[in-house]
């Protein structure tokens, strides 16, 4: 399937099969794919945390507000996390990034200050999201992203020290009366003419 039919056939997954779980190899290769996301400069300012044990998985979803039927039912979970300490951040990439990219961090990202750094470093978490969103679908798998989560709550069960989590995505397979899929929903976007220009 070339990414056009992709991308018409993908869609945000609202009703997950529990008895359906995603092969091992297919984890392996999401693991790997997410790990060449882009990000600007390489700054990889990032961790995805693969939720594969019911117990973490079931303590996340009950903090995940509406969410929590779609995580339980999913196959896995994955976590979406950014560095939230900008000299451990300033350490790594000192010690990897070439002369450029630094230069780049230095002059016109670092200038701004804690708060605007911390933006910067979650954009490019995000970044990463349509990345592996389109890595599912290249797969066959369904996914949710998901803001909806209780990111406090998140955090204090990953305990994932130095990150804070922004947002997760639920990986399974649909179940198939799910109402969200575009054979029963047809999806909606707004015309071309209305977001694409040509100057």
């Amino acid at each position: 399937m070339d990414f056009l039919d992709l991308a018409k056939s993908r869609y945000t997954t609202k009703s997950y099969d529990p008895t359906q779980k995603i092969a091992k190899d297919k984890i392996e290769q999401l693991k790997q794919i997410i790990r060449l996301s882009p990000s600007s400069i390489n700054s990889q300012p990032w961790t995805f945390t693969f939720v594969e044990d019911e117990t973490v998985k079931n303590e996340l979803a009950a903090v995940s507000y509406w969410n929590a039927e779609k995580i339980n039912k999913a196959s896995q979970l994955v976590v979406f996390s950014a560095i939230d300490d900008v000299e451990a951040f300033e350490s790594q990439i000192q010690e990897r990034l070439l002369e450029g990219p630094m230069a780049f961090y230095n002059d016109f990202v670092k200038p701004k200050g804690e708060t605007a750094i911390k933006s910067w470093l979650q954009h490019q978490v995000y970044l990463s999201l349509g990345f592996f969103l389109s890595a599912c679908a290249s797969l066959e798998i369904d996914s949710t992203p998901m803001e909806g989560i209780q990111n406090e709550a998140y955090d204090n069960i990953l305990k994932i020290d130095g990150y804070k989590s922004l947002f997760a995505v639920a990986i399974g397979y649909r179940d198939p009366a799910d109402f969200n899929q575009p054979s029963l929903n047809p999806k909606s976007r707004l015309d071309s003419s209305d977001v694409i220009n040509v100057i």
